[in-house]
């Protein structure tokens, strides 16, 4: 079945998830709709670009249309004059079937050109998407009036779909499916006793600086070492505080490292760090891929009571749970962990948990099946 894959950016290699559905939903016949192209094309998919340049005319109609598209579905970025129809005509020329957009900010630009090409059109809930974006009563809106326009919606956590609902945002055909993880591929491996892992941009919402800190109360002097994956705005002050607090030799930053690299650290790390807060703008994690990642590699995860966290940490038995910004609390399940002679049965357990509940291959066919089941009841209809 030829799917549109909708996304803002392509390619971005630290979106497995959109990736992973790119080359392999209905045996990745797929094309691809993105905002913007970096130029790094590794999948080889027919592609559209959006924000390509405009035509003199479109320059023209550009205030107007892009004024009016913002007033009336939320945002300014619909396709519009000869863009429109070029993108009409590539996604017939391509024969898509059904559309998938990555993200619901996404879906708010193609849901109403799908409608009046008589597309199926399906959005992924992710995060921000569902959070932060939400703080605009631009965005809810045009949320509310998109949703009859879509056959179904996707979230990575339950969480999501109730924050969009406490917002007056529903639709009757809604389904949470985790990103997934390949347990094939992440797997344990023989775990270096007192190891410390953290991955993922150095951002507000990870709260880097609230895990260094909780570390350095736990862990100085003990036989214990931190790694933290990623780069990002924090990294250089995390950094800092690493010396300023007295552990610059327990702590080893790497910045971003390719994904191969991630899962070859999962695989011998025994804890898993994620202080996941909501930022001062609202944003919030859905269900972190780190987490399912590091779950699938038998990394017990020490985490936050935090969006859909708990939906994936089970507090004592594959790992633990804090409030968000309990630093002390952090510091002190950190201690707990440390002083535990045998961990065997949690980083089974975690283990358990990504076979059980995050299998990326499971999870592609629910999506597959929910889509089919949608279209044969169109065709019914």
């Amino acid at each position: 079945m030829k799917t549109c894959i909708v996304t803002s950016d392509f390619f971005v290699p630290g979106e497995t998830f959109i990736n992973r559905h790119i080359e392999h939903i209905f045996g990745g016949d797929t094309c691809v709709l993105t905002g913007r192209f970096n130029g790094t094309d590794p999948l080889g998919k027919p592609l559209f670009v959006r924000r390509a340049p405009l035509s003199p005319a479109d320059r023209l109609r550009a205030p107007f249309a892009m004024g009016w598209n913002a007033a009336l579905e939320g945002t300014g970025r619909l396709p519009f004059g000869d863009n429109r129809r070029r993108l009409a005509d590539w996604l017939r020329a391509e024969k898509v079937e059904v559309i998938l957009a990555e993200f619901g900010t996404q879906a708010l630009v193609v849901a109403r050109l799908a409608t009046e090409l008589n597309l199926p059109v399906f959005t992924y809930f992710r995060g921000t998407d569902a959070s932060f974006a939400l703080r605009s009563r631009q965005i809810v809106r045009a949320y509310r009036r998109m949703m009859p326009r879509l056959d179904g919606v996707f979230s990575v956590s339950r969480f999501l779909l109730d924050n969009l609902a406490r917002h007056g945002v529903t639709h009757h055909n809604a389904h949470v499916v985790p990103s997934g993880v390949d347990i094939r591929r992440f797997t344990p491996g023989e775990k270096r006793p007192g190891s410390f892992l953290a991955v993922g941009r150095m951002v507000e919402k990870k709260a880097p600086e609230v895990t260094l800190r909780a570390f350095a109360k736990a862990a100085q002097g003990r036989e214990a070492h931190l790694t933290f994956i990623g780069d990002g705005p924090l990294l250089d002050p995390c950094k800092a505080l690493a010396a300023e607090l007295g552990i610059a030799a327990q702590v080893t930053f790497t910045g971003a490292l390719p994904h191969d690299a991630v899962r070859e650290h999962l695989a011998t790390t025994e804890t898993f760090l994620q202080h996941s807060v909501t930022a001062a703008n609202g944003n919030t994690e859905g269900l972190p891929t780190a987490i399912q990642e590091a779950l699938a590699c038998g990394c017990i995860t020490l985490s936050t009571w935090h969006a859909g966290i708990p939906e994936a940490v089970e507090d004592g038995v594959n790992g633990l749970l804090v409030p968000e910004w309990d630093e002390a609390g952090f510091a002190a399940r950190i201690a707990q962990l440390l002083d535990m002679s045998d961990r065997s049965a949690m980083t089974r357990a975690a283990r358990d948990t990504a076979v059980a509940k995050f299998d990326n291959a499971v999870l592609l066919e629910k999506v597959e099946t929910v889509i089919r089941d949608r279209l044969a009841a169109r065709a019914r209809a």
